[in-house]
Formats: structure tokens, sequence, C-alpha cells
């Protein structure tokens, strides 16, 4: 785990790694956890069935579909925190008001937005086979983005490199020292 210095300079109790999808969340969100020993979640895994059958349909969400899913995650988020816990979330939250759902008045939730272009992740998304988001809907999820403004404070920071090298930079910019291993 994280040290209690550590954790006391940084303040901090819950990442949430946004971006469209094939962005890197999972991945990214999984370094971040291991490397601070705190809990990882894909927000993929808060969706109803409902959601994922109308994704695999290559069918946009529309925000209705999208409430039951931000509240559950936003659930999530809360109950970590009373329990004193920590977590990274891997959330694409494309709009301001999905965010606002997930953070507001939450200090203690940091914004870590990973921006890459279309082009790059259309790529990245063609080599994936077993994820439920077909690449046609990305163009819709780049339609959907509102990039986080500076007043949420986010993290933002490129794709194009190794995925060691992002979370090292995410680290570095909250000034998170990773947990030390035995």
């Amino acid at each position: 785990m994280i040290s209690q210095e550590s954790r006391s300079s940084a303040g901090i109790a819950i990442l949430i790694v946004m971006g469209v999808s094939g962005c890197g969340k999972t991945t990214i969100g999984n370094l971040l956890a291991q490397r601070l020993g705190w809990q990882f979640q894909d927000g993929d895994w808060f969706h109803p069935d409902s959601n994922v059958d109308k994704m695999h349909k290559g069918i946009p969400l529309t925000d209705e579909d999208r409430w039951p899913w931000l509240n559950a995650i936003a659930a999530w988020i809360d109950k970590t925190r009373a329990a004193g816990g920590h977590g990274v979330i891997a959330c694409s939250t494309l709009k301001r008001r999905y965010r606002d759902i997930l953070i507001d008045g939450r200090r203690d939730v940091r914004l870590i937005y990973l921006k890459g272009d279309e082009r790059l992740i259309a790529r990245r998304i063609a080599t994936r086979h077993e994820h439920f988001m077909p690449s046609e809907l990305l163009h819709s999820q780049f339609e959907a983005l509102e990039e986080p403004g500076p007043d949420e404070n986010p993290v933002t920071v490129s794709i194009k490199p190794k995925p060691d090298e992002i979370a090292r930079k995410i680290l570095s910019e909250l000034n998170i020292t990773p947990a030390q291993t035995s």
C-alpha cells in the first residue's frame, strides 16, 4: 500500500481515468492501481446488460441509458471513500454532466484524461478482439466528447507514449509516490 505520508500529501482517494473507447483507460488504470496498491475497477463492469446489448449491436447509448451506470459508479466511489479506501476506475465519462455526477463535491477524486486522436485510437481498436464496444461507435464517442476544462483540474496526458511512461507521468503530476514493493 502507499505510505500514510504519501496519502496525506496527495489527498486523493479515487482516480478516474477517462477518455474515448480504445484510448487505454483499462491498461493505464490497472498500471496506476498496481503501482499504488489501490483497488481497480473498470467502468464497463457497472453497465446494465441492456447497455452492453445495445453496444454489441452498434447502437450508441443515450443519456437515459447512462444515468443508472453513472449512479452505480458514483455509489462505488462513495462506498470506497467512506471505508477509507483508495481506487482507480477506468470510465469514459465523456461529458461534463457525467463527470459532475462522479466528481462534483468530492475533493479527493481526481480526473485523468487520456487524450489521443481518432485515427490512432481506431487503429488500436481494430486490434482488440474481446471487447463489446465495436469500432464503428468510436466516431460517435469523439462527437460526444467534451474535453475536461481547467476548472475540473484534470491531469491530461497523451496516449502516444508507452503505458509505463504514461503512468509515470500521471503519478509525477499528481505528486504521488508509488507503493513500495516487498
